[in-house]
């Protein structure tokens, strides 16, 4: 049943009623050989994007500082739910993001987390939901649920998933495992390449900018810098 349903949830027709011109040409990473890979040039917005990383995703917000930075000129709520650590303001205003433009949602329980999620991802007065999912087990139908809520609408909608989620079938269109520092695989995409490596250099770097990105699951606590997402 769920594999049917995601093959129709893959079709580039299923929500292109709803979906806005802007939305299915896709907003830029801010990394040339990442929209170069992606459907659409860019992240699908009015979609649910998985992003499945070892490290609770924090290094690899380093994906979307750059969208964040287009984000924060629209004055809207970039919303955080259920971060494992308080973003770190200084970066955020460094990259040019509006740190008052930032909701931080701490939901108390599994049915608070999914309600926040929904909610956040409906308003008209969110540009970005950043959500954090932890180690708990989520439903094909929940996680539908989610993508519903996201279709159509011109919010960038990010969940964060452990790598191990990867094996079980889900809705979002767009499915990336953070493989290692600065390479990512495309395990799933709507309407375009899956399974590719990514590889990003400096080059799309902000000279003097502070960049935000994962180290390896095996390096050693030791040698890491102060996470930059922290209180």
């Amino acid at each position: 049943m769920n594999a049917a349903i995601d093959h129709v949830m893959q079709r580039q027709d299923t929500w292109l009623g709803r979906a806005s011109r802007a939305a299915r040409q896709g907003m830029p990473t801010g990394y040339h050989k990442l929209d170069s890979e992606l459907h659409g040039n860019g992240w699908p917005l009015g979609n649910t994007i998985e992003l499945l990383s070892d490290g609770n995703g924090l290094g690899a917000m380093g994906l979307f500082l750059p969208a964040m930075e287009q984000l924060s000129q629209q004055g809207r709520w970039q919303v955080f739910i259920a971060p494992p650590y308080i973003p770190y303001a200084p970066l955020l205003e460094a990259r040019g993001i509006d740190s008052q433009q930032v909701l931080l949602v701490h939901p108390q329980n599994r049915q608070d987390l999914l309600w926040s999620i929904e909610q956040a991802l409906r308003s008209s007065t969110c540009s970005a939901v950043f959500a954090w999912l932890g180690n708990t087990t989520f439903s094909y139908s929940e996680l539908r649920k989610l993508q519903l809520a996201a279709a159509g609408t011109d919010v960038l909608s990010v969940l964060f998933r452990p790598r191990q989620a990867g094996h079980n079938h889900a809705p979002a269109p767009l499915r990336l495992e953070m493989k290692e520092y600065r390479r990512l695989n495309i395990l799933k995409q709507r309407g375009g390449n899956q399974y590719v490596d990514v590889n990003l250099g400096t080059e799309d770097d902000i000279p003097g900018q502070p960049q935000l990105w994962e180290l390896p699951a095996y390096a050693p606590v030791q040698h890491a810098q102060t996470p930059a997402f922290s209180a």
